[in-house]
């Protein structure tokens, strides 16, 4: 029971909580520059969460056997190897969406969120909890960027879940067309900021909601 309580409470910190994009506001270079559609936000949710995960569980596994002047740059080495299969995999299977995302696989390498969680829990932690930790710190990230995607795709081109071709295969889709065409701004640069702006304002509305509900029943449980 109390395993089943820990595992809950990691996934609720990864997604909710500690969040990597909302709270932590880690890795903001490709959640803004990624994320102009729904498929791109989920293509680089997975590469994340891949890397995340596997270079949790390979620092855990071998922490210790690597001195601790040379952790950091073993931790890249680590990731940055990681990163090139996730590479490899997308150009050879999926290389539309390796072509969209661009530059940004590679450039999962420098996304402070990994090195993050590699030096703060995986290098102290055994190789179950790490996998926990980046699993659910992945998919926090990842489904900040599909939300995010799906939000300015909408608001920017009138659809929703276009051109998901790239990731399953098939004929070009142009996704769901909720109105025909869109607010141009959304899916340019400033349109990220203000995106992520509004889902973190969000969140902290939420939190702010939910600590208002529970002060009055704290205080008639006291009474």
């Amino acid at each position: 029971m109390n395993n089943d309580t820990g595992i809950m409470t990691s996934i609720r910190s990864g997604i909710w909580h500690d969040n990597p994009g909302l709270v932590q506001l880690l890795g903001l270079c490709p959640l803004l520059a990624v994320t102009t559609s729904f498929v791109n936000g989920l293509g680089l949710g997975i590469a994340t969460l891949l890397v995340l995960s596997c270079s949790n569980v390979l620092v855990s596994a071998t922490r210790r056997f690597i001195r601790p002047e040379i952790r950091i740059p073993m931790y890249v080495l680590i990731i940055s190897s990681l990163v090139t299969c996730i590479e490899m995999i997308f150009l050879a299977w999926f290389p539309d969406l390796g072509r969209s995302l661009g530059i940004f696989i590679p450039l999962i390498v420098t996304n402070c969120a990994i090195v993050a969680r590699a030096e703060v829990f995986a290098s102290r932690n055994p190789v179950g909890a790490s996998l926990l930790d980046g699993i659910s710190m992945g998919s926090g990230f990842a489904l900040l960027l599909m939300a995010i995607g799906a939000f300015r795709e909408l608001i920017g081109q009138g659809t929703i879940m276009s051109r998901l071709d790239m990731l399953f295969g098939g004929e070009p889709s142009s996704g769901i067309v909720i109105v025909d065409g869109g607010f141009l701004l959304a899916i340019l640069p400033p349109g990220a900021f203000i995106a992520l702006g509004l889902f973190v304002a969000g969140k902290n509305a939420l939190d702010r909601r939910r600590q208002q509900i529970n002060r009055p029943l704290s205080s008639n449980t006291l009474r």
